[in-house]
């Protein structure tokens, strides 16, 4: 029985070590053919580092406002008897946009004026009384009163009646209208939006550390999402005289012209704030990045031998990053002009793999 078990343990013993032993052999026969055909080479796109003119400049959000808006209301009541304009129109200043109905006030001046000859008939004939003595200072003095009354009833059916002839008040662009013919009209009624925004105010707030690098004539670049391609050229017009308690910014106020109003009020936008000094930055593309836990690195090209044999090879170098600007990415160290970093590629390489160059493709 014990020999029995002592020969399976040997058969056993000798399967195992066949089966061990011939994955070791394969294994090595595989890393020897490896390293008989080396690392493979890995195509990649490259970019030099090279240096940039960079302005200094403050980023903000802010918002598109008319230099002349505002909503046309009644200002006395009555029942629209005229529409003259149209939503969406352009008007010139002085322009009659809606009539009200002016027909009592109308007749009320046709009786004022009446009464106001008749007031000016009495004056005249009471001073020529009061010239002959036959009339007293105090009769004079109530003809004087009688009159000025007259005439300032006169004045003020005159001023209902341009009240209720509702006009542009500027040239510029209507809204929607918001009347109908033979709707009544309370004071302050809405009847319609007037935009005038041939030049726009662009309001944004800075954090109260930047007051100091803002001034007024100051150059602005405003980007749209309407337009996302554009860049509308405005400045510092104004900047408010307090810093907000509660937020702790500073409100600023730019105009922007718009020539083509192509921009509208209301219109939310992302504002730079050029500054006055221009430095010069070592910049690479983005793409060239690769961000970590432990720090930015970048894969710079060299040239090395692998046994024996020249090749440009790939070297990971650790990097100190600034600020991002139009796809490229300031390098404070680790880099030096004129030195070429990869950018496309990278998720293949290894440091001290061997390269190809292809820059047929960037991205």
């Amino acid at each position: 029985m014990k020999k029995r078990v002592v020969l399976v343990a040997l058969i056993l013993a000798l399967v195992f070590a066949g089966i061990f032993g011939w994955k070791a052999f394969v294994n090595y026969k595989i890393h020897e053919f490896m390293a008989a055909r080396g690392m493979p080479v890995v195509t990649v796109s490259t970019a030099r580092v090279v240096r940039a003119a960079w302005r200094d400049h403050i980023r903000s959000v802010g918002s598109l406002t008319a230099i002349e808006g505002v909503t046309v209301t009644a200002q006395l009541p009555g029942v629209v008897t005229a529409i003259d304009f149209h939503s969406g129109a352009p008007v010139r200043a002085g322009a009659l946009l809606v009539q009200v109905n002016d027909q009592p006030q109308l007749a009320q001046l046709a009786f004022d004026r009446a009464q106001a000859r008749l007031a000016a008939a009495n004056l005249r004939r009471t001073r020529t009384l009061y010239k002959e003595k036959a009339a007293s200072r105090a009769q004079l003095d109530s003809a004087i009163a009688s009159f000025h009354g007259a005439t300032a009833h006169v004045a003020g059916d005159l001023a209902a009646i341009h009240e209720l002839a509702l006009r542009a008040p500027f040239s510029g662009v209507l809204g929607v209208r918001q009347v109908n013919l033979g709707q009544y009209l309370a004071p302050g009624a809405p009847i319609v939006d007037l935009q005038s925004y041939r030049t726009l105010y662009a309001n944004f707030t800075l954090p109260q550390v930047e007051v100091p690098r803002v001034h007024v004539g100051q150059t602005i670049q405003l980007r749209v999402d309407a337009f996302p391609h554009r860049h509308f050229i405005g400045h510092v017009h104004a900047i408010d005289a307090t810093v907000n308690p509660v937020t702790r910014n500073i409100l600023v106020q730019a105009t922007v012209p718009n020539p083509a109003a192509v921009l509208r009020p209301g219109m939310f936008g992302r504002v730079r704030l050029l500054g006055r000094h221009v430095r010069k930055v070592m910049v690479v593309p983005a793409e060239a990045l690769t961000y970590n836990t432990y720090g930015d690195t970048v894969y710079v090209v060299r040239h090395g031998t692998i046994k024996g044999h020249p090749h440009l090879i790939a070297r990971q170098q650790v990097v100190a990053v600034g600020r991002e600007r139009h796809g490229l990415v300031a390098i404070k160290s680790g880099l030096k002009v004129g030195q070429v970093v990869v950018t496309a590629g990278q998720v293949k390489l290894r440091n001290g793999m061997p390269i190809a160059i292809n820059n047929t493709v960037q991205p």
